[in-house]
């Protein structure tokens, strides 16, 4: 058979070129997106009339315009006016060592098939435990996001916790866990894969001030129990995705240690705050947690998707999973650490360690830091700007860089408002200078801005409220 396609996809010579050139065409983009060349952040276009562009693109369009064209039609986080979802703006380098990750695609089930990243991946995580303040006890992994690492946490309390072999026979019983009515959705659903049903998240009410209300743990475990639940484990955000307001870590491990349940935290966006010495107060407790979740993707500066998944025993991340491939795992009578496919709910995954190792050799841990700080410093100022504006308000004081705020008049109802503030978020996002978010808290919509460009300035942020100020002026309802 003619093999001329395969040579042509293969060839180095081909591939030196192709990489050289989009090299040099993402350089260009991060000098415009970082230095504002670029006007927009997003190039807005209605779903429908995007599948039709590369429906068209796929027969019509011309091959060298392909890395061009996508660069220009997704949104630009690089852009200091981007401030909308958890994603970080990526640290270039990241993006070589994804280069590698891509091209030698050592899946990683087991060891010869991953020896540098396997071990690699070990020399991480041994410094994410020692920065959270566990022991050298702790172990922990990577795996392919925050949804996952606390799926694979909340099995890992099930299997610590109950006596039952419920991994092997299932389970009759009504299990439950604890966790802030405000905390990410991927909580319940991990609680929902697990089969505990809706009557198993025991969802904590919150303060006035969106955390998780410890005062009222004991009631709601009594009343967990009176309807005959099980609960073995109590979840705590770090911070909740919404509103960016840390749990009292404290309080939560107080509480899980007095009725044994397995203390976990889902420290997924603020979880990197273990690296700030400024900021380290709001993770205050999580070296107490049995688990704890970081994700390198948010604020860390990495490529999607990379989360480190943390023990404080060791013993439980390898305890997990218990099933049988007997072409991929053999037993072993020491710590068997370098075959992940025992320990993670993936079998083949990506070598991500590669990001977190690199950033760590290149810049040091003191990048890590610059970088959580200053974003943090950023939400707090921009949280002075806006009570300094009789037009906005604040929908809680802002802990972390995600601050929740909306334009208001006196002489409008709550429902006009929530019009209003929703006009500002489209129209926003359809002029596309700016990118924001929106979030719906206690029935009143708000402007939610996550500030994950450390070259965002204060400028910037007030350039915003101008822009929402006047199309919320100019709305009619």
């Amino acid at each position: 058979m003619n093999k001329e396609l395969l040579i042509a996809v293969y060839s180095s010579e081909n591939f030196r070129k192709r990489g050289h050139r989009l090299i040099d065409q993402l350089a260009d983009h991060l000098d415009r997106s970082i230095n504002e060349k670029s006007a927009k952040v997003i190039d807005w276009n209605p779903p429908e009339n995007e599948y039709e562009y590369w429906k068209y693109f796929l027969k019509n369009g011309k091959e060298a315009n392909l890395f061009p064209e996508i660069l220009k039609r997704t949104v630009h986080v690089h852009h200091p006016k981007y401030m909308g979802h958890q994603v970080a703006p990526t640290a270039p380098i990241t993006a070589l060592s994804g280069m590698i990750s891509s091209l030698m695609n050592n899946g990683m089930a087991v060891y010869e098939m991953g020896m540098a990243p396997s071990a690699i991946e070990r020399v991480v995580t041994e410094i994410l435990c020692e920065k959270v303040g566990y022991t050298t006890n702790s172990r922990g992994f990577l795996t392919s996001g925050g949804t996952l690492a606390n799926l694979t946490a909340l099995l890992s309390a099930r299997k610590a916790k109950l006596k039952d072999d419920i991994w092997n026979n299932g389970h009759n019983d009504a299990l439950g866990i604890m966790v802030s009515e405000e905390a990410h959705y991927c909580v319940a659903r991990a609680a929902k894969i697990m089969g505990l049903g809706e009557q198993g998240i025991i969802k904590v009410p919150v303060t006035k001030n969106f955390a998780m209300n410890t005062s009222l743990l004991e009631e709601q475990m009594e009343k967990a129990t009176k309807k005959g639940i099980n609960v073995f484990a109590i979840v705590g955000s770090a911070p909740s995705t919404a509103t960016g307001i840390y749990d009292d870590l404290e309080a939560i491990s107080h509480f899980s240690k007095k009725h044994d349940l397995w203390f976990h935290v889902d420290g997924a966006h603020g979880g990197a705050a273990i690296f700030s010495p400024k900021y380290r107060y709001t993770v205050k407790g999580i070296e107490k947690a049995d688990s704890v979740v970081i994700d390198g993707h948010k604020m860390m500066m990495m490529p999607t998707i990379t989360t480190a998944l943390l023990f404080k025993d060791g013993n439980n991340s390898h305890a997990t999973f218990n099933q049988k491939a007997d072409y991929l795992l053999e037993r072993s009578d020491g710590e068997d650490w370098y075959n992940l496919a025992k320990r993670t709910f993936e079998c083949t995954k990506t070598m991500m360690g590669i990001h977190w190792f690199t950033m760590l050799k290149t810049y040091g841990e003191g990048v890590f830091d610059e970088y959580v700080t200053t974003l943090y410093d950023l939400g707090h100022q921009f949280e002075e700007i806006i009570k300094n504006d009789p037009q906005f308000e604040l929908a809680v004081k802002p802990m972390s860089n995600i601050v929740c705020f909306r334009y208001i008049d006196t002489s409008m109802s709550t429902s006009s408002l929530n019009k209003i503030n929703l006009k500002i978020r489209k129209l926003l996002l359809e002029e596309g200078e700016f990118y924001i978010v929106q979030t719906k808290l206690r029935g009143r919509y708000y402007l939610r801005t996550t500030v994950m460009n450390p070259f965002t300035t204060v400028e910037h942020l007030m350039q915003l409220l101008v822009k929402a100020k006047s199309i919320g002026q100019g709305c009619v309802f």
